[in-house]
């Protein structure tokens, strides 16, 4: 139901501190590309790498706008899960608009060092807004809903983590989550805990876990089997 929000272990600290070990990595890796990384095709296609860069480059800024939209008090209040809801978000027209958005920017970057760059300034601004944003304060997202800040915040460290396992994929390197992104990862997708147990039961680390729980990795059907008995928070991700 909407209105409760998240009963989170992670807080706010630790969510500012996860996106800023995921922002920081990503940046060494981006870094370190060339313009034919960029031009690799991506696992979310018709996005090039370069392309799904810019992807995650607007969502770390979006703290900084839901900070500068009025929270409507009398809206519910919604959790980190119910804003990967599969309503209108993902309908065909919103998804155009984040094509079309990001390759934009791809265009304008143009090489990895200026995406470094501007990840670098844009992820700075968020943990900075995250850091002395008051305890307890309310969002409204571009979407319309109300959310605590920490709430949303976990949002941006899905955003870059999971899709920092696109990209690795799309790259051909292994995955560099952050075991502070890990952490919040596996908050939200496992509220009852367990993950040892997922994790010798999927025979993977905490890494594979979480590419497992987010469709990132393909699973024979005894796993899939597993997962589908199993209490654990389906997200609908891009």
């Amino acid at each position: 139901m909407l209105g409760v929000p998240y009963p989170a272990r992670v807080g706010q600290t630790a969510v500012a501190d996860a996106v800023a070990a995921e922002a920081d990595v990503l940046q060494g890796v981006v870094s370190g590309l060339t313009e034919t990384d960029l031009s690799r095709a991506s696992p979310l296609p018709p996005w090039m790498t370069g392309e799904l860069l810019c992807h995650v480059l607007i969502g770390a800024d979006r703290i900084r706008q839901a900070l500068g939209q009025p929270a409507d008090g009398s809206q519910p209040l919604i959790t980190t899960a119910q804003y990967y809801r599969p309503d209108k978000r993902f309908s065909a027209a919103a998804n155009a608009d984040r094509i079309e958005t990001a390759r934009t920017l791809a265009a304008r970057l143009g090489d990895p060092g200026a995406i470094a760059a501007e990840l670098n300034r844009r992820c700075g601004e968020s943990i900075e807004l995250l850091a002395t944003a008051p305890a307890g304060a309310a969002i409204r997202t571009r979407h319309g809903d109300r959310m605590l800040l920490t709430d949303f915040a976990r949002t941006r460290v899905v955003e870059l983590a999971v899709h920092g396992l696109d990209l690795a994929i799309g790259l051909g390197r292994p995955p560099w989550m952050t075991g502070a992104a890990a952490d919040v990862l596996i908050d939200l997708l496992l509220p009852d805990g367990g993950a040892d147990e997922f994790c010798a039961r999927l025979n993977c680390d905490r890494v594979g876990l979480i590419a497992r729980l987010t469709g990132r990795a393909a699973l024979p059907a005894t796993d899939e089997q597993f997962l589908a008995g199993a209490e654990i928070t389906r997200l609908s991700l891009g």
